[in-house]
């Protein structure tokens, strides 16, 4: 698989039967279907996320995506709870990906995320 980003390997990795991919260069993550949620409850789970977040924020600037899995463009998406975080989804397989150090923000929620997701940053 290819990641979606900077088109770079993609590896499978798998923690307590919980198989998602890393781009062995940008270090983004792919979820298949709602991964991201049990991941997200395990305990110690934002050490998957190994890439640096400045290294993901600067693949926002990609514009043009297609799911590694389906070739489908991918949508642009904000969280609802955080939306601060901007990552992608697939509106067929319902893949998404989150570039590097967005799962770690993602994984823990705060009471600044809180007072930041009042006013958001528009997502162009």
């Amino acid at each position: 698989m290819e990641c979606p980003k900077c088109r770079g390997a993609m590896e499978s990795i798998n923690l307590k039967d919980i198989e998602f991919d890393r781009c062995t260069v940008c270090r983004g993550l792919w979820f298949d279907l709602l991964e991201q949620e049990d991941l997200k409850k395990l305990a110690g789970s934002a050490a998957i996320d190994t890439g640096e977040a400045a290294v993901g924020k600067n693949y926002n600037q990609v514009d043009d995506y297609d799911c590694p899995k389906c070739q489908t463009k991918m949508l642009k998406m904000i969280d609802l709870k955080q939306r601060h975080i901007w990552y992608e989804s697939c509106s067929r397989c319902y893949g998404v990906y989150f570039d590097a150090g967005e799962f770690k923000d993602f994984k823990e929620e705060t009471i600044l995320d809180r007072f930041k997701s009042i006013a958001p940053k528009k997502r162009s």
